[in-house]
């Protein structure tokens, strides 16, 4: 499988370089030349396969013979060994659990399957390999916890201070070893902009080999769309009309499940659910994408006003504003909305929402009553464990939610981090003097 850069289509590498590199020279992102659909057989035979039989099948299909299907399986059973369940709220609505890895997240998915993809690939390199992640709050420690200890890799985490949650900060500034925790005082497109500034940097880029664990990484990005093509498997009914909404930020989540439309599965529409961050709903109703500084807000890790993914969204459907918003659904939530939803949506499901998940309820919910039957499957993806939000949860609910104990033990431990300013000179300096 050959990829390009969403800059420049000529420029062609590897599934072994494009995730090596993270970010194409010229700045793109990296994409595949095309995506085959699954064949019928496994569509047919989908509710017998096992999560990992189908990642396996559709991992195939995106690095084709760069990785010996011998290796690809050992990648697949050290990544996918924690469920996603779907967990019904009535006969036409489910949620999709994705938050049972280790620091209870679905990026769980996307980092594990990278570290061990890049673990690979960068096992014969003599030179040390270092990974920059701009996080805005569950990136950073999945990556963290999928890359700790692992032989020839150096991490580096820029989160924006005072913009995630505690727990989240916990769990990026408390695992030592490979992992160094950067605290950028900006917001998380300013990290992001540091990341793909040091990708360019000709200096940086002579005295290191730099690649991202973002989900501008495709290996990053290729197994979250294996979740969506099992919940499908998961499914009693798979006639009806399938929607679902994913709680959108850098917009790599809701591109995954592009990914496994385009390997087949029958998605009626996608609903993108955002918080006051809208650029993409803008871009729907206008056909203009109009960047601008995020809004923190009780959903942390969807605050970003220039997602990156964009632009691999825009290239699926060769810049055809129409097909896309043909496809996607977008509403946008206040806090006060988010607040109010986790605890109405207990009242009415019985189910603790994390403020992810609860705006991605909203959007389908609002989306549902623009249609004019009753029978479909509607499922919304809980991105996050509710105890990593209990500061922003209604305390009467907070006190309901059990705190996995590997939380209660990450609390415990010391901060550590290093702040730097937004400026790109910093960041450099930093990188120089590692």
């Amino acid at each position: 499988m050959k990829y390009f850069s969403t800059n420049n289509k000529a420029i062609r590498v590897s599934f072994r370089e494009a995730t090596l590199k993270g970010l194409a020279e010229d700045g793109g992102l990296f994409m595949p030349v095309e995506i085959h659909s699954l064949l019928s057989d496994f569509w047919k035979n989908i509710s017998s396969k096992s999560f990992k039989e189908i990642s396996f099948e559709s991992a195939k299909l995106f690095i084709e013979e760069e990785i010996p299907e011998n290796n690809l399986e050992k990648i697949i059973d050290t990544t996918i060994n924690f469920p996603a369940p779907l967990v019904e709220l009535n006969a036409n609505k489910f949620v999709l659990e994705l938050f049972h890895g280790p620091t209870l997240a679905f990026k769980d998915f996307g980092a594990r399957f990278m570290a061990q993809t890049m673990a690979y690939f960068n096992k014969d390199e003599q030179k040390e390999l270092t990974i920059l992640v701009a996080t805005s709050g569950d990136t950073g420690s999945a990556v963290a916890y999928g890359f700790h200890n692992v032989e020839g890799i150096k991490v580096i985490l820029l989160y924006p201070s005072d913009k995630v949650s505690q727990i989240q900060e916990k769990q990026l500034t408390t695992i030592g070893g490979n992992i160094t925790a950067l605290e950028i005082l900006g917001n998380f497109d300013d990290c992001q902009t540091l990341v793909k500034q040091a990708f360019t940097n000709p200096e940086l880029n002579k005295k290191l080999r730099l690649t991202s664990a973002n989900s501008i990484n495709i290996a990053r990005l290729i197994p979250q769309s294996f979740y969506y093509l099992n919940a499908f498997a998961l499914l009693k009914e798979k006639d009806k009309p399938l929607y679902i909404a994913v709680p959108s930020g850098n917009f790599g989540n809701l591109t995954a499940g592009l990914f496994a439309f385009k390997l087949g599965l029958p998605v009626e529409k996608f609903i993108a659910a955002l918080n006051v961050n809208k650029v993409f709903l803008d871009y729907l109703k206008s056909g203009k994408f109009a960047p601008r500084p995020s809004v923190k807000t009780l959903s942390n890790a969807m605050d970003v006003g220039n997602p990156s993914n964009f632009n691999r969204i825009i290239d699926l459907f060769n810049n055809d504003h129409k097909r896309i918003s043909n496809l996607i659904y977008s509403a946008s939530f206040t806090d006060l909305q988010t607040e109010e939803a986790v605890k109405s949506f207990y009242n009415k499901y019985e189910y603790i929402f994390d403020p992810h998940g609860a705006v991605g309820q909203l959007a389908m919910d609002e989306f549902l009553l623009t249609q004019n039957h009753n029978d479909f499957n509607a499922i919304v993806l809980e991105t996050a464990h509710p105890a990593k939000f209990l500061d922003s949860i209604d305390e009467n609910l907070s006190q309901m939610i059990d705190m996995p104990e590997r939380l209660k033990k990450c609390l415990k431990k010391k901060k550590h981090s290093i702040k730097l300013s937004s400026d790109f000179a910093d960041l450099k300096d930093f990188l120089l003097s590692i």
